[in-house]
């Protein structure tokens, strides 16, 4: 080699998302109501349909105030008003009107709808011992089956990132399908990422019906007064 040639060199470079995929900020809703004995929330479609309580649209502002500089192709929310209404902020600030995605609501808890769930969760029951030692949602009487759950998260996701290639998009959904999508795409246990809260962003990207985790429970926003801008 000519000595007065520059090496060959190979750097490290930052992660680029591949040509034509989807970024998917996942944001989990703010957090809702209280679950009172004797007051069941509203049902849509037989699903709990609580408001945000004052907390979560404190949540809901630190998210907007978080992504207002992130260019964003879409925002998407589910059939359930605590996702729409946590997404409002940041609509307004964008200017952009949200999309429904049906498919994206939360798994269906059958008889522990309305709020119960969260009784059974805190009284430790033992159905609820075994949906967390088993890791399945079916335990609970009625509940939609994982596999059905697994399957409609799947389509939804895939919907979303077909119709915003090369695009990144706020989903505004719930707990339950953030913990799905993400142990998918790693192929963890399936309750590995049940832990998102409220108001957190998770990330993943798309491409050709492939998800890579690229971002897990970010609560900066929250946490910190001046968080950085997701790029």
């Amino acid at each position: 080699m000519d000595e007065r040639e520059e090496p060959v060199e190979y750097r490290q470079k930052r992660y680029q998302p591949p040509e034509g995929a989807t970024e998917l900020l996942l944001i989990r809703h703010g957090a809702s109501a209280p679950a009172r004995p004797g007051a069941p929330f509203p049902l849509v479609d037989g699903q709990g349909d609580p408001d945000l309580a004052p907390e979560g649209r404190e949540q809901a502002d630190r998210v907007a105030e978080r992504l207002a500089s992130t260019r964003l192709d879409a925002v998407y929310v589910t059939t359930l008003r605590r996702t729409a209404q946590t997404a409002a902020p940041l609509a307004r600030k964008l200017g952009i009107e949200p999309k429904v995605e049906p498919a994206l609501r939360e798994v269906h808890l059958g008889e522990w709808e309305g709020g119960l769930f969260r009784k059974m969760v805190a009284e430790n029951s033992p159905v609820a011992q075994r949906m967390l030692e088993e890791e399945r949602w079916d335990v609970i009487p009625g509940a939609e089956s994982d596999e059905a759950f697994a399957a409609r998260v799947q389509e939804g996701l895939a919907r979303v990132a077909a119709a915003h290639p090369g695009g990144c998009v706020a989903v505004f959904t719930h707990g339950g399908v953030i913990g799905q999508a993400l142990a998918a795409a790693a192929g963890s246990r399936p309750f590995a990422f049940l832990t998102a809260d409220n108001g957190s962003i998770s990330r993943l990207v798309w491409v050709n019906g492939v998800a890579s985790v690229r971002g897990f429970n970010d609560v900066s926003h929250l946490d910190w007064s001046a968080p950085a801008p997701l790029s």
